[in-house]
């Protein structure tokens, strides 16, 4: 049984589309692997952690306020 051929949507090179390949389906395995920046992990900015705190605050302060 022979796989179908696809082709590379970010490189344009023909490849044989075979079950359990990693990443996506319109994508070569060379262009499936993950990148250096997607792969160092969750970083946070000082400004995302005040962003995050401020959303924290907004929903306990509309979760209980006290004009029930």
């Amino acid at each position: 049984m022979s796989f179908p051929i696809k082709e590379c949507v970010v490189c344009g090179d023909e490849f044989e589309l075979r079950p359990g390949k990693p990443g996506f389906a319109n994508r070569c395995p060379s262009c499936s692997e993950p990148e250096e920046e997607e792969a160092t992990g969750n970083f946070v900015s000082e400004a995302d952690s005040g962003l995050n705190e401020a959303r924290r605050k907004v929903m306990r302060d509309m979760l209980y306020r006290g004009d029930s």
